[in-house]
This record gives C-alpha cells, sequence and structure tokens, in this order.
C-alpha cells in the first residue's frame, strides 16, 4: 500500500469519527517519518543507519541489528566468521561504515 493510499484511509476514519485530529496527526506524521513499515527491499535498506547506542567500532552490526530484528551480536559474530573464512566480510563492512548514514540523535 502506498503512502498516499494510507494517508487516505486516515482521512477516511478522522472523517467517521474514528479519530480525533491528534490521532490523525500522529499517525500520518509517523507514516511521513517512515515509522510504518514498508514492502520490499528497497525501503528496507534506506532505513538502515549506523547505531550510536549499539556499536564497538562503528555501529554497523548495531544498526543492521535494529533493521532486521536479529541481535547484534549475531550480526558480529557473521563479520567475524566472514573475516576469518576469507575476510570478504572486512570489505563489506568498510563500504557500510562509509556509506551508510549514522542515526539521528
Amino acid at each position: 500500500m502506498s503512502l498516499a493510499e494510507e494517508i487516505a484511509k486516515l482521512h477516511e476514519l478522522l472523517e467517521k469519527g474514528a479519530l480525533t485530529s491528534a490521532e490523525f496527526e500522529r499517525a500520518k506524521s509517523r507514516l511521513i517519518d517512515g515509522a510504518a513499515p514498508e514492502a520490499g527491499a528497497g525501503p528496507a535498506i534506506n532505513r538502515l543507519r549506523l547505531s550510536e547506542s549499539d556499536r564497538w567500532i562503528a555501529g554497523v552490526c548495531g544498526g543492521l541489528g535494529r533493521l532486521t530484528g536479529i541481535e547484534s551480536w549475531v550480526w558480529r559474530m557473521l563479520f567475524v566468521l566472514g573475516l576469518v573464512l576469507g575476510g570478504f566480510t572486512l570489505f563489506a563492512y568498510i563500504v557500510l561504515w562509509i556509506f551508510v548514514p549514522r542515526e539521528r540523535q
């Protein structure tokens, strides 16, 4: 469902009296800010941010953990395992570190 369709549904609920004006504005701002889950890999990857609170080096694993719902220590183990088995994850980690933006405080 597109953003416009979701806002239209919210507007219908507002008109029917199921939502107050304040609830409508809060729900609309959550949709616009990207708090609503979206389908597809493109929008999910766009929500990836380096974590400021869950980080050891750059926050890549903390950000991946927050995005996927998998604990960050699992991501750390996967990166270390990939490093031991050929080093390909070192390149991936550095690319993510460089190109993924930091989360806003």
